[in-house]
């Protein structure tokens, strides 16, 4: 997609990367057809497992409370308080996923994850993926084209600049 914002160019490239991310969450989960734990020696799980941890302990929290703090106050001044709140209430529910499984992959980094824990950490991985997946896609046809619309260069670069320095 096109944006002249910078906001909705980062959000949109944050997207990519997290699509990009989730595709790998199913290509494992789905690879290892129930193979639980992973075989002693598995140097692949601990960096996989990491990469998740870290892009759902940082990086989606991050862009969450963006969302959440920055721009969903603004689409309700606009009139778009739907949408947010749309959004919002999927925040809650992947949050809610994301913790779960944040837990499960600490308890299998530290050789502490219960053989039958397997099972439920792939379950909630392939749910983590489906809904961040869909929701990403939903912002990128609908949030973003609204603030498209909606912020002027002096609000993007402002919001851009809060952003990018974290």
């Amino acid at each position: 997609m096109d944006f002249q914002c910078q906001t909705n160019k980062r959000l949109y490239e944050e997207h990519a990367a997290t699509l990009q991310l989730l595709a790998r969450v199913e290509r494992v989960f789905t690879g290892r057809a129930g193979v639980y734990p992973p075989a002693p020696g598995d140097t692949e799980w601990p960096a996989f497992a990491r990469s998740l941890l870290s892009a759902i302990e940082v990086e989606v929290a991050r862009h969450f409370e963006f969302e959440e703090r920055d721009l969903f106050p603004l689409l309700e001044e606009a009139g778009d308080g739907d949408l947010a709140a749309l959004l919002v209430e999927e925040h809650v529910t992947i949050r809610a996923v994301a913790q779960s499984i944040a837990g499960l992959l600490r308890g299998s980094l530290a050789g502490e994850l219960p053989p039958q824990q397997w099972q439920l950490l792939k379950t909630l991985a392939l749910e983590f993926s489906e809904r961040l997946s869909s929701h990403a896609q939903k912002e990128d046809g609908a949030l973003l084209p609204v603030l498209e619309n909606l912020l002027d260069q002096d609000t993007d670069r402002e919001l851009f600049g809060a952003y990018a320095a974290g």
